[in-house]
This record gives structure tokens, sequence and C-alpha cells, in this order.
């Protein structure tokens, strides 16, 4: 575990809210410090706004820097839905779920007082369904992920919250608001500060909890109504934020295995969590500068990490937003390359990658896009941004909390802690990426029978699909040997990515990588999966197209 260190003096915001931080115990209520953080955030709230902008077909467009109100580049409005029109209270994070039979959009909007339900689908004018109330009292921090159309959502501050858990295709027979009870309650631990989900495995990563020292709480979600707990991280302590991924990075070492990359106070922490019982710390790393590493993401190569530090804006003398550069091409030792310096002087909070792009959400800057594709050589650059917050660009706890940039649609959601649900539309030009297209739905395979598909809707995505096409496929089947598999476009060419073999192991999780440059990106693809002997069965669990 790491040993407690006092950081110095963190002015938390401009009204001179200045406290001695220990980096173990800033978001821990049973603390001073945790108290303080939270009187310090408490010092700049704003009451909610009720500034609507719903029910325009288009959208309010992009136009000499502005849009309705709030500056812009590149960003178009398509709406905003006020807190007043989905229950009240404070903003605070904010994720997305599509209905894939149904291809509907929804947003799954967190705030002080519950969690809010929105049909986004025509995002100029989104439709309030329903509110999950808060368990046990209101926070200022709350937040969510889904996993196989459930939701999962904690708070901190709140004794005996636990996690929420959501059956989300309850929202299809909706048509009028009203208030929605969870399905499950997990009761393992009470508050916890964040949660994050690996869609690949089934396990959720509650962090900043009451149990493990602070560290990953894991739960076995694989049954979204049954969790489980399955394991701790917590050997270097309070865990602020964390992305797990099974890895497919440059180091061969870690290749398959489960990695989380922890956002650890004062470090980048990597561990290896493949074995829950067990999990072993790969590296822990500090960098120059630093007051408190708050969240980052991996580069869709995951070779790179891109790292925000919540409160160096106030320490350093040029007050601009930085984003911390990590180069990963061995686990065990990441180095900090370089940081990009923001035009803004706004606190950084969550960033999220698609594509080429992150997306980031920076308080009072509102969310800002950065172009990484020379991520390589240490340089981001801001190609796009949406202020929300328009009075000002200080290091203060207002506006843009988080964002959810992942829809098919292309439509970004924006959760401001005074303005609500903010929709909008980037105008990056013909390099935007379509991300990521995937299926979760279970296709049994028969023994020894006919070929199954399992199909993907790819929209929004402009000209031919890329010549490094990423096919991700989850497949659990013994012998995995017998399968046969192609990714068959929407024109009807067929693809080889598997023929059969000797291969005895079961299941299979890997990436293919298909030239599909002669394809037309949109439209309907398919998975096809045929076991061509007898005696092993399974079935697809999931499969995505990453552009």
């Amino acid at each position: 575990m790491k040993t407690l260190r006092i950081t110095g003096l963190a002015v938390l915001t401009a009204s001179a809210v200045a406290l001695s931080m220990t980096t173990a115990s800033a978001h821990d209520p049973e603390t001073p410090e945790g108290q303080a953080a939270a009187r310090a955030f408490m010092a700049d709230h704003r009451p909610a706004e009720r500034h609507a902008v719903v029910g325009t077909a288009a959208g309010v467009p992009c136009v000499g820097g502005k849009a309705d109100i709030y500056p812009c580049k590149n960003v178009d409005l398509l709406s905003v839905l006020p807190l007043s029109g989905m229950g009240g209270g404070n903003g605070n994070d904010v994720w997305g779920w599509t209905d894939p039979s149904s291809g509907k959009e929804y947003a799954i909007v967190g705030r002080t007082n519950g969690t809010a339900f929105v049909d986004v689908s025509t995002p100029t004018s989104p439709r309030y369904l329903g509110n999950l109330p808060s368990n046990g009292g209101s926070s200022n921090w709350r937040d969510m992920k889904v996993y196989k159309d459930h939701a999962f959502i904690v708070a901190d501050f709140i004794t005996g919250h636990g996690m929420q858990v959501f059956d989300l295709t309850r929202l299809r027979t909706i048509t009028t608001p009203q208030t929605l009870t969870a399905d499950v309650l997990y009761r393992e631990f009470g508050p916890a500060h964040n949660i994050a989900i690996n869609e690949e495995t089934g396990f959720a990563y509650a962090i900043g909890s009451n149990t493990c020292s602070g560290g990953p709480h894991m739960v076995d979600i694989r049954t979204p109504k049954s969790p489980k707990r399955a394991g701790c991280v917590s050997q270097d302590g309070y865990t602020h934020d964390t992305q797990c991924v099974i890895y497919r990075g440059p180091d061969t070492t870690y290749r398959g295995k489960e990695i989380c990359f922890n956002s650890n106070e004062d470090t980048l922490t990597i561990v290896d969590v493949t074995n829950k019982a067990n999990p072993v710390q790969i590296s822990r790393k500090g960098y120059s500068g630093y007051q408190y590493s708050h969240q980052g993401w991996l580069t869709e190569d995951q070779r790179y990490f891109l790292l925000d530090d919540e409160l160096d804006e106030q320490a350093n003398s040029d007050k601009r937003t930085k984003t911390y550069i990590w180069d990963l091409a061995r686990l065990s030792s990441p180095v900090h390359t370089g940081t990009y310096n923001s035009p803004a002087t706004a606190t950084d909070h969550n960033q999220y990658i698609k594509g080429r792009y992150s997306y980031q959400a920076n308080y009072q800057a509102g969310l800002r896009i950065l172009d990484v594709d020379k991520v390589s050589s240490a340089q981001l650059t801001e190609v796009g941004y949406f202020d929300i917050y328009p009075a000002g660009d200080a290091a203060r706890f207002n506006g843009a909390w988080s964002n959810y940039p992942y829809f098919a649609s292309g439509i970004v959601l924006v959760n401001g802690i005074e303005q609500g649900l903010v929709v909008v539309k980037p105008n990056l030009g013909g390099s935007q990426p379509g991300g990521k297209f995937e299926n979760t739905a279970d296709v049994a395979i028969p023994d020894g029978g006919g070929a199954v598909t399992s199909p993907v809707t790819v929209t929004g995505v402009a000209g031919n699909a890329p010549s490094g096409l990423k096919v991700n496929v989850d497949i659990k089947h013994t012998y995995r040997g017998d399968l046969v598999i192609e990714l068959v476009a929407p024109n009807g060419s067929v693809f080889r990515l598997q023929g059969s073999s000797a291969d005895s192991a079961d299941n299979l999780l890997t990436t293919y990588t298909v030239n599909a440059s002669a394809e037309a990106a949109n439209g309907e693809w398919k998975l096809k999966v045929q076991d061509v002997a007898a005696s092993d069965s399974g079935y697809v669990d999931a499969w995505s197209l990453q552009f």
C-alpha cells in the first residue's frame, strides 16, 4: 500500500478554499480531507439552470463561434434538457445505452438525487422517461456504467448506497415519466466514488469505496441480476478512477490478460487482475507536477494513456489545462513522454477516447475534443469544443462533469452540473471515425451443424471501411479449433477470419484485422460462425467492429 504523503496546499476553488490534502483520502468522507474536499466543491455551487433548447428539428449549428448562447468550434448543438425537466438536483456523471433490438439511444444521467433515463433517439427532442432515486440520500458524486443491457450505479458519501442494478430493457415500454426502482441492490460496499466495467469479461470495478483500502472492489456481473464479489485490489490504496481491458497492446508479456490502468491520486498504477483472487501490481509511476491524478483513457491501440490531473491548474504558473501523455510500450515501465497544454484554464475532469479523438469534459471549459493522431510524438491538437458554461473559464467546479461519445449516431452527451443534459454533434470532417459497433446478444453455435450469424449495423461512418478494420470476437466454446469464422460485409463479400484446426483450447477472445477498404462502411455486417466437428458446443458471447 502506498505511504500517505502530503501533496501541499491545493487551491480547490478560486473562492479561497485551500487545504492540505493527503493523497489517499481526498474523496474519503470518513476523513477531514474528504470532508474538506466536499466543502470545497460546494463552495462553487450555483443553482441549476433552466435554459432549454428542444424541438428544433435541425438543432442549432455552430456558426461564427456560437450555437445558441454557447461558444463552440466544429460542434453543433442538438438540444438541452435542464435538470428541472428530469428530476431536479445538480448533474454529475453520464453514460449511454443503445437498445440492441431497436437501435434506440438512451442517456443515463447522474444527478445529486438520483439517476435519470432519457430517450435521445431523436436527439433534438430528448424524452425524459423516469428517475431512479438515490439509495439513502443525496450525493454530488454518482457514477454509472452499462453491461448486457443493465445499468450499474454507485454513489459516494452515502454510507449504505451500494450498487444499484437496473434492467434497461424496462425503458422500452415507458410512455410517461415515472419513478423507477432498482432490480437488485449489491451491498458488499456502501459508498463508492466511481465504477468501471470491462464489458469483454463481465467484471465491474467499484473504486473509492469503503472496502479494499479504497482500491478496486471487483464484482462478477456476468449474470447482471446476480452480482458476486470477486476480489480486491488494495496494494496501492485509494484509486480514483480506472480503465480495465483485455490487453492487446504492444507488450507481449501481458497480451490476453485483464489489465487495469488506475489513476491513483499521485501515480499511474497498472495492475494485472486476470486472477481476481491474486491481482498483481505491474508498475506504479509518478510524474513531475502531479497534484491529483484523476482519470485517464487508453488510445485504441492501447499503446498510449492520456491522464488528467484535477488540481494541477491551480499549482502551475501558466494555469493551463493539462493532459499527461504516457507511452506504455512496456507496462512494467510506463514513460511520461509529454504534456499537452490547452488554450483553456479550466479544471479537467473526465475524458474518453473514440478513434483518433479524445473527448474531454473540462468543467467551465465544457467539452473539448483533441486529435490524438500524433500522440506518438507527444502531440495533441484541439479540433473542436462546446462550452456549456459561457460565464467563465476558471479552475472551478462548474459546468461539464462528464461526456459520452460512443453512440453509433455520432452524437455526444454532456452532463453539466448546473445545465443538465446537453446533446451535441461534432462536425470534424471526413476524418471523424465511426467508432465501435457491437452486438452482445448470445448466439448458440450448433454442434457440428450449420453456420449461424450475428449482425452489427454500422451507421454514420462516411465512405468505405478502413484497411485496418478491427473485428473483436468473444466466443465461448470448448475445442475452439472446431470453428470456422468469417466476416460478411453488407454487400455479401466474405472475409475468412479463422479456419478449422487442431487447437483444443477452450474459448476464443481475440481481435482480427481485416482490409475492408473496398467495402462501404455503413450497413449490416455479420459475424458468421460454424462448428464443423462433433462433440463440442458453445456460443457467440459478443463481437464488435472497431473503425
